[in-house]
């Protein structure tokens, strides 16, 4: 009990007289100093790591969030190239379907029904192509078939809910061709059939005549033949030459359908009688 108290006593002794020493000297003691110094630099050993592997952090936390960001914008921008697209094939669409309400309005002698474009293969793109509608709308086989004011062709095959379409421009030598007429300026009509030449140009070939029809003409069907009604605009000319026996008139057709991107067509159905 003695020893402790005493223990207590010269402790207290020590540090008042550290204390009044610590009052009296103008600057700390040599050991005193010596901590001091080595605590600074250890702190400042210590923060400078610290404060680089923070910093380190943060950048990689910047970093993340630009990555993020940037993530998100091309998403956006990947999202507005998709409406565009859209919104150019609905505009295309549109067009297309006020050009064949523009065909019912002009063919009022002719029942017609519009159709989509479904499938259409590349290694035949000017033969043929497949429309969504059939027997069950009323079509039939000859039928022919307009898209941008023009005739693209006729109904060659017909199934219960799709029909194939072969177009004007097809290679194949059987296919039943367009019986077609013109009208010169002097009021001569001028009568032919569509063919197709070895170059896939659209022509009107015709009988010998001393008449010339100009650059710019409309040529319509004629409805010779019975397959096709008469009137129904296939194109205007583009060139007048001769054949290759120097004997009838090659006259070039620009087709007025739309036969490169058709995806609605208009079905002239049948002539209504009277």
């Amino acid at each position: 009990m003695l020893a402790a108290f005493g223990t207590v006593a010269v402790l207290a002794s020590l540090l008042g007289s550290t204390v009044m020493l610590r009052n009296n000297l103008s600057e700390p003691l040599l050991i005193q100093r010596l901590g001091n110094d080595i605590v600074s630099v250890g702190s400042r050993i210590v923060s400078v790591p610290v404060s680089w592997f923070t910093y380190g952090i943060d950048s990689v936390k910047d970093l993340q969030n630009a990555a993020d960001e940037n993530s998100h914008l091309k998403k956006k921008v990947a999202e507005l190239a998709q409406v565009e697209a859209r919104n150019a094939a609905l505009e295309k669409e549109n067009k297309q379907l006020k050009a064949a309400a523009g065909i019912k309005k002009t063919l009022t002698g002719y029942t017609t029904t519009t159709a989509s474009v479904i499938s259409r293969s590349s290694d035949s793109w000017s033969e043929v192509l497949t429309i969504d509608k059939g027997k069950s709308s009323g079509l039939k086989k000859d039928m022919a078939v307009m898209s941008g004011g023009g005739v693209i062709g006729r109904i060659l095959e017909v199934d219960a809910v799709t029909s194939k379409v072969e177009l004007i421009t097809t290679t194949d030598s059987s296919a039943n061709r367009f019986a077609v007429q013109a009208t010169t300026d002097t009021g001569k009509v001028l009568h032919g059939i569509i063919s197709v030449q070895s170059n896939g140009a659209l022509t009107f070939t015709q009988a010998s005549s001393s008449s010339k029809l100009k650059k710019g003409t409309k040529v319509y069907t004629s409805g010779l033949g019975g397959t096709s009604p008469k009137g129904l605009l296939i194109g205007t000319v583009a060139e007048t030459t001769k054949d290759s026996f120097g004997l009838s008139d090659l006259i070039k057709i620009k087709p007025a359908g739309n036969l490169s991107d058709a995806s609605v067509v208009t079905v002239v159905k049948r002539s209504v009688a009277g």
